[in-house]
């Protein structure tokens, strides 16, 4: 049999456990009656098939190899069954044959079914079980077994026994280290997995979020530049000119941002490129321009602006103020106006950059049908605005004012904490899907 024969019979085999044990009770079956026939270390007489089988040591030997086949299920009661086999022909032996003839072999099946309870169970029954083999096996081999007492079969049922333990708990607990082993590599292998789907998942969530601001504020600019050229097309020409050229800037804008975020993934190994679009505060007057040439009057009053901010909240506060124009020009209309303000409060201690976007554009009551112009259909903008306010510890406040108009405020802290794995994962639970449905004046871009 060639090697690749044996690895296919091996493995035949354990996907066959009880062929295995019929196997294997059979291979200790021929083992015992072979050493039972054979006569040796006695003058001229010793060879196989000098000593003649009484009919009680073929039936038991039987016996005691077909209990092999239950070893894997019952591996106690299997040694003891064979234990008491193995005592009684011991016994029946001390009358069936001479006393220099007696043999020993049926010991073997008890090695066998030792060897199983300690792989198979634990340290601790496997002490157990083995004290029956160790203490009732020798004693009663000195006295019905070969004569002298003292002879090299009948100790030797001692030594095979406690090497039939000693064996089957090395291998046990070497197999029970390997299955640690392996555990382990599998658990770290899992965290791996997970970790790098939760990567994959928040930078999925990081550029669709870019993408939408970037979209749908150019995008809310170019259609209401378009309404305003198509109205004054024959009327005014000039005036539609001047609504062609604001489109086509504002066009020009929402290109060179979307190559700077769809470039990030064209990027092998680290990348070169910052890892967010180059837009901030910096440049908040040409995002205000934008909406003043769209018709809507936006006062800004933001004395926090001119100073140094982390970039990661510098860009937020851009998003906060673009999303929140773009939602005042779509829902309340191009003739509303706005007003945002960005502030420094907190003090030294807890310093924190607030951001508030005012409007005075309409709001439906509760239960009435919504002005025209309101989108009726579900967006994404305040879901992104408390998206980026959780990413920085921060929060999110998006709610009708009293009377007119509606207000945006989020607070962002300037030294925010480093956030642990559950603390990110019931950030991104309080910004859900739940949170934004609920939004009573369903103010969401």
């Amino acid at each position: 049999m060639n090697p690749e024969q044996g690895i296919r019979v091996a493995g035949w085999l354990r996907r066959h456990p009880l062929a295995a044990d019929v196997c294997v009770a059979v291979f200790v079956l021929g083992g015992v009656l072979c050493a039972t026939v054979t006569v040796y270390g006695h003058g001229g007489g010793e060879g196989f098939g000098k000593r003649h089988l009484a009919p009680h040591t073929l039936l038991l030997t039987v016996a005691a190899c077909a209990a092999l086949v239950a070893r894997r299920r019952r591996p106690v009661a299997v040694l003891a069954a064979v234990t008491g086999l193995t005592v009684l022909e011991l016994v029946l032996g001390s009358f069936s044959y001479d006393p220099d003839q007696r043999s020993t072999a049926m010991v073997i099946a008890v090695v066998v079914a030792l060897l199983t309870v300690a792989l198979r169970t634990d340290r601790a029954t496997t002490r157990r079980a083995a004290l029956l083999p160790l203490l009732v096996l020798p004693p009663v081999a000195m006295v019905f077994g070969t004569r002298p007492w003292y002879s090299s079969d009948n100790l030797g049922v001692f030594a095979w026994t406690a090497l039939a333990a000693a064996v089957g708990e090395a291998a046990r607990t070497r197999r029970a280290m390997f299955e640690a082993i392996k555990e382990r590599a599998e658990r770290a292998e899992a965290t791996r997995e997970e970790e790098a789907r939760r990567r994959v998942a928040e930078e999925r969530m990081r550029i669709a979020r870019e993408l939408h601001d970037v979209v749908a504020h150019h995008i809310a600019l170019v259609n209401v530049q378009a309404g305003v050229a198509s109205h004054v097309m024959e009327a005014r020409p000039d005036q539609a000119k001047e609504a062609l050229a604001h489109i086509r800037d504002a066009s020009r804008r929402a290109l060179g941002e979307l190559q700077s975020t769809v470039g990030l993934l064209r990027q092998q190994g680290e990348p070169l490129a910052p890892t967010e679009p180059a837009r901030g505060l910096a440049v908040l007057d040409d995002l205000v321009d934008g909406f003043r040439n769209a018709g809507m009057t936006v006062s800004v009053d933001a004395p926090a602006a001119a100073g140094h901010l982390p970039s990661a909240v510098d860009l937020a506060a851009y998003r906060v103020v673009q999303e929140a124009l773009t939602n005042v020009q779509k829902h309340a209309g191009p003739t509303a106006t706005a007003w945002v303000r960005i502030v420094r409060t907190g003090g030294r201690s807890a310093p924190e950059l607030t951001v508030t976007v005012d409007d005075d554009g309409p709001v439906p009551a509760a239960g009435d049908g919504r002005p025209p112009g309101r989108d009726a259909g579900g967006g994404h903008g305040l879901t992104g605005m408390r998206e980026r306010a959780a990413a920085l510890s921060g929060r999110c406040e998006a709610a009708p004012k009293d009377g007119r108009g509606f207000r945006v405020r989020v607070i962002l802290p300037l030294e925010p904490p480093h956030p642990d794995a559950e603390t990110v994962t019931a950030a991104r639970r309080t910004c859900g899907w739940s949170g934004f449905a609920a939004d009573p004046a369903g103010r969401h871009a």
